[in-house]
């Protein structure tokens, strides 16, 4: 009888469990996407933003789309990563996308200062 309640039990968490994580889905690692936007608010095509690795200091860049957005894949959970966007004189301030965020896919809108 005990047996039978263990493995059912077992046979529960295991579904469970794999029930929780999506297929061939890594826990170590996440996504960064957001909008780049004007001073008024427009989304902004052909900023140019960066994520910067706070350990290795690679930098990749992403050129916005004509709705603003941007998006970074593959990020390790194991590091911060800084993010900005420049465009024609214009740049955002600088974002961080801490090891403490435990989100798998982080929203993070960055909005253009006046020219200078």
């Amino acid at each position: 009888m005990y047996r039978l309640l263990a493995g059912t039990i077992c046979a529960f968490l295991l579904v469970a469990a794999a029930a929780g994580a999506k297929k061939g889905e890594d826990p170590k690692i996440r996504t960064v996407q957001g909008v780049v936007s004007d001073v008024q608010g427009e989304a902004v095509n052909g900023a140019v933003v960066q994520l910067k690795n706070t350990k290795t200091l690679q930098v990749r860049s992403f050129i916005t789309r004509d709705n603003g957005t941007y998006f970074f894949h593959g990020l390790s959970t194991d590091v911060d990563y800084e993010l900005r966007a420049d465009y024609q004189g214009a740049t955002s301030g600088s974002k961080t996308l801490s090891t403490f965020d435990s989100r798998k896919q982080a929203v993070m809108n960055l909005k253009l200062d006046q020219k200078k």
